[in-house]
């Protein structure tokens, strides 16, 4: 489903792979906003670096500067579908040597991660905390396997 509140102008710069973008854009699952940026700063992207997943940056593709558009994707389009095995044990050893070792994880909690680069981070959700210390993380994206509601207002494209 996609829904323009604007319209068209010819000649308005239009989105391409490559794109370097400024826009307003809302992500929201079933809970609620994963992200929103319409009540802050905007965003700025480049199209096809893997800043937003393929599925949102194809309902990016052909849109033209200034459109403010919602899509709709089903469960799983977006982030893929919930991976069990992105549920893992981490040991207390090891959470230690990442971080503070007093560090105290409670369930639903987000924790950040290094990548083993140390160029970047990546994020788990705490599902539960063992007597030992050892914690399970869930890796998946919070929007794997759920619809999504994609909103974008685009502001710029170069």
């Amino acid at each position: 489903m996609t829904t323009d509140t604007t319209t068209a102008t010819t000649g308005l710069p239009t989105v391409q792979q490559g794109s370097f973008l400024t826009l307003h854009y809302r992500l929201a699952g079933p809970a609620g906003n994963v992200i929103n940026t319409f009540d802050d700063k905007p965003a700025t992207l480049s199209v096809g670096t893997g800043e937003l997943s393929p599925a949102l940056e194809q309902r990016l593709i052909g849109l033209a500067e200034g459109a403010r558009v919602s899509f709709a994707l089903a469960a799983g389009e977006a982030f893929g579908e919930r991976n069990p095995e992105m549920q893992q044990w981490v040991s207390r050893k090891l959470l230690s040597e990442m971080g503070d070792p007093a560090e105290e994880y409670t369930v639903g909690e987000v924790v950040e991660f290094p990548t083993p680069d140390g160029m970047g981070q990546y994020a788990g959700v705490v599902l539960e905390v063992r007597e030992d210390g050892a914690v399970r993380f869930d890796f998946n994206h919070p929007l794997a396997g759920v619809p999504v509601t994609f909103e974008v207002q685009l502001i710029g494209v170069l």
